[in-house]
């Protein structure tokens, strides 16, 4: 079996960043509305309450076997719905979907880790990457197969994404994670729970804060610029620009905590990002789509530096640890979510978003309560 050497290994790395976007391209499917996308969300998102049990399992089996059987589950389950007879039928294959998005979400970054070592943030950096080129693809690829064979077609997309998945298999199937954790210093998972229970607690402020302007923008943006008298064609394509540049983002983050440390980056963007919302929001005309891009650059940038700083920890359990991060990242960004289309609704939009800037600042004093790691 093959062996991953005291450094950062480019060409893993790759790989299970190449494993994440054909993954997430086929999971983000639903995003067509065509399939009732409300219950059928619903069904694809309950497994993510399962990520701390799922941790527990993948933390006793060889995380290679996730990666490699994952993307081909969801290239299945996705690429069936348009031929599903019934309602029934779609909730099962988005069900199925689901759990294989958790089974891989979970053990995933923790494959990175070992691939990256004292690179951590850069490693994490390509795996997001990944994820959001996915996201951008996804909507297009599934688009593109409907027009061209129709709804009944999209099994067509099969073969392509078990083409990917032979690829990952041909590449990890000889690769071995070497665990180089001292035993002695390693509780059981209660104690490591209780342990990190300070580190979980600053993290769910980080990301429920964080979630308001992200949130806000992500699903309202461009009815925002619709309503504050932008073209159709700039509201078209503001959040395509938005995904853009925070893919640029995602990559850079990661790689710069590696340098200047994962708190300290954190703190600069959790400063940054609601004074670009704020601009955003209160100077308009010829200066709103450089704002727009430079947020998008911020906008993401936490994800790959927050998945570094859980991984900074040495511990057997870490599928486990990466399983309670995902639940608390699920559940407080869901509330948060929640939490800005109601205000939208009762507040209108406008004062939503300057809402969400100033609420943003409270992801502040969370971020000093973390111990940096690095």
């Amino acid at each position: 079996m093959k062996e991953i050497k005291n450094k950062f290994d480019f060409k893993n790395v790759i790989i299970v960043s190449f494993a994440h976007l054909v993954h997430d391209v086929y999971s983000a499917f639903l995003a067509i509305s065509i399939f009732l996308a409300g219950m059928l969300d619903v069904a694809r998102r309950i497994p993510a309450l399962l990520n701390p049990l799922i941790g527990i399992i993948a933390d006793k089996m060889c995380v290679r076997y996730f990666i490699i059987i994952t993307p081909v589950i969801t290239t299945i389950s996705m690429s069936l719905l348009g031929i599903s007879q019934n309602y029934a039928v779609l909730f099962i294959l988005v069900f199925v979907s689901g759990l294989a998005s958790a089974f891989f979400h979970v053990p995933g970054p923790v494959m990175i880790k070992y691939f990256s070592h004292n690179r951590l943030g850069k490693g994490m950096s390509f795996y997001m990457l990944g994820g959001e080129i996915a996201r951008t693809l996804g909507p297009l690829v599934i688009l593109g197969a409907v027009s061209l064979w129709g709804l009944e077609g999209t099994y067509k997309l099969i073969p392509f994404g078990l083409f990917a998945s032979v690829i990952v298999y041909l590449k990890l199937r000889k690769v071995t994670i070497v665990r180089d954790y001292d035993e002695k210093q390693h509780s059981g998972i209660k104690k490591t729970f209780v342990t990190m229970l300070p580190f979980f607690i600053a993290l769910t402020g980080i990301i429920f804060f964080r979630s308001a302007m992200k949130s806000a923008l992500t699903i309202y943006l461009p009815t925002y610029l619709t309503d504050k008298g932008s073209s159709l064609w700039m509201a078209g394509i503001s959040l395509s620009i938005l995904q853009l540049t925070g893919a640029v983002g995602t990559y850079f983050a990661g790689t710069f905590s590696d340098k200047i440390g994962r708190k300290k980056i954190l703190l600069i963007i959790s400063i940054i990002n609601p004074v670009l919302m704020w601009l955003f929001v209160n100077i308009q005309g010829a200066f709103t789509l450089p704002i727009l891009i430079i947020t998008g650059f911020f906008l993401f940038t936490t994800g790959p530096v927050v998945l570094a700083l859980v991984h900074d920890f040495d511990s057997k359990h870490m599928s486990f640890i990466n399983g309670v991060y995902m639940t608390i990242n699920f559940v407080f960004s869901s509330v948060m979510t929640l939490l800005v289309g109601i205000a939208a609704d009762k507040l209108g939009l406008e004062l939503t978003y300057n809402i969400t800037a100033y609420v943003s600042f409270l992801a502040i004093p969370f971020v000093f309560m973390i111990k940096d790691n690095k």
